[in-house]
């Protein structure tokens, strides 16, 4: 195990399937199986102690894989699940209990045009009720426009470093992350490097940092990296972590934020 890690960091990115399982008319569908038992020994490996399984969008709004091993885990694990925006109370209730924290609305590679989500006041309700918060995935500089279309006190958790155009403090993602974070909780991740189309990572982490706070940022492995899985090594990825979030903030970053947005709300 590797001795400047600490045993209590959370990866609150992580994705589990089977090879060959996604619905009808996914965009993509995994050819290898990617394990909890394996994210377990490789986290864990490197001191990292719980996680948060993203429901990957390909495996569609059955979440009860997820579920069973979000009971079978209860100190350990949390879990972001995808539902569709006519879910009932009901559902989404008995989800809070078996350990989900969050939804998530990836829309990476679809139309970021989301009335049926606008509308959705049971998704609307439960988000307040439960203390959730919505997990979005945009394509590149598509945030913004996205973010218009949510309600203003939403919580929200952005993926994958928010994927702006440019690292720069005008960038109008940037920006928009800026001006909602005076409005309501938002929390960007610092995950998926290689999703940012060629953005610098760790100017990109400097900008977010000092525009938004640590409180403000979260970290995940994006583990297995699909479609880049030859970054996956966990102690690359961690030490990714460390340069992009600096000794002052990691304990903030790795331990405090994640409990407090995860773990907290029971």
């Amino acid at each position: 195990m590797s001795q400047t890690m600490s045993k209590k960091w959370i990866d609150t990115h992580f994705h589990v399937f089977n090879a060959g399982v996604a619905i009808e008319g996914a965009r993509y569908a995994p050819q290898y199986s990617a394990r909890l038992a394996d994210w377990i020994a490789q986290a864990q490996g490197v001191g990292v102690a719980r996680g948060v399984w993203v429901q990957p969008s390909f495996l569609g709004t059955d979440n009860s894989w997820m579920v069973a091993a979000l009971e079978a885990y209860p100190d350990m694990l949390r879990g972001i699940a995808v539902v569709s925006p006519a879910a009932s109370l009901d559902d989404l209730r008995s989800l809070h209990q078996a350990g989900v924290r969050g939804i998530r609305l990836n829309l990476s590679g679809v139309s970021h045009e989301i009335p049926e989500w606008t509308q959705a006041e049971n998704i609307w309700q439960a988000i307040h009720e439960l203390n959730w918060h919505l997990e979005v995935h945009t394509d590149q500089g598509q945030l913004p426009h996205v973010l218009t279309q949510l309600p203003s006190a939403t919580p929200v958790v952005v993926d994958h470093m928010a994927k702006p155009l440019e690292a720069c403090a005008t960038d109008p993602t940037l920006l928009a992350l800026s001006q909602r974070n005076k409005v309501s909780p938002v929390y960007v991740k610092f995950s998926g490097a290689y999703r940012l189309g060629g953005v610098n990572s760790n100017t990109l982490a400097s900008l977010l940092l000092s525009e938004l706070g640590d409180s403000a940022v979260l970290w995940g492995s994006d583990w297995p990296c699909t479609n880049y899985e030859q970054f996956s090594d966990f102690e690359n990825l961690t030490a990714q972590a460390r340069e992009w979030i600096g000794s002052e903030s990691l304990e903030q970053v790795m331990v405090a934020n994640p409990l407090k947005l995860y773990w907290a709300a029971v």
